[in-house]
């Protein structure tokens, strides 16, 4: 295991719930982003399996929703979530980038926002 991979695991194994799920929000839309680019380059079979990984990361986050704590934040995230996973089986069947990129531009400001309240919350949020 390269140094890179253990400190990133020994990050991950350390770190506060808060902080776990601003790394998943983090991972989902790096794969997209990634995913995008190998569309972008004509690459579907290196696409597919980071399109399948976002979407199950957005998934899981979808299914984590406290709608009870927060009736129109959990009601709008779930839209969201919503969209951007139809978003990324659309492209995972099409092949298409610009796709995947509808579904990232939707997903990054959820993802600046988780950032900016766990580093409110005192955690580092990157």
């Amino acid at each position: 295991m390269n140094a890179a991979r253990a400190y990133a695991r020994q990050s991950s194994e350390t770190a506060s719930k808060e902080r776990l799920m601003v790394l998943l929000f983090e991972a989902a839309l790096r794969h997209m982003r990634v995913a995008a680019g190998h569309l972008e380059a004509k690459q579907p079979s290196a696409a597919l399996p980071l399109l399948t990984k976002a979407s199950d990361i957005v998934t899981e986050l979808a299914g984590s929703l406290d709608t009870q704590a927060s009736p129109e934040l959990g009601e709008t995230l779930g839209h969201i979530y919503l969209f951007v996973a139809q978003r990324l089986a659309t492209a995972a069947f099409s092949k298409d980038a610009a796709t995947v990129r509808e579904a990232e531009r939707a997903f990054a400001p959820v993802v600046e926002g988780f950032q900016q309240a766990v580093a409110s919350l005192g955690g580092e949020a990157r």
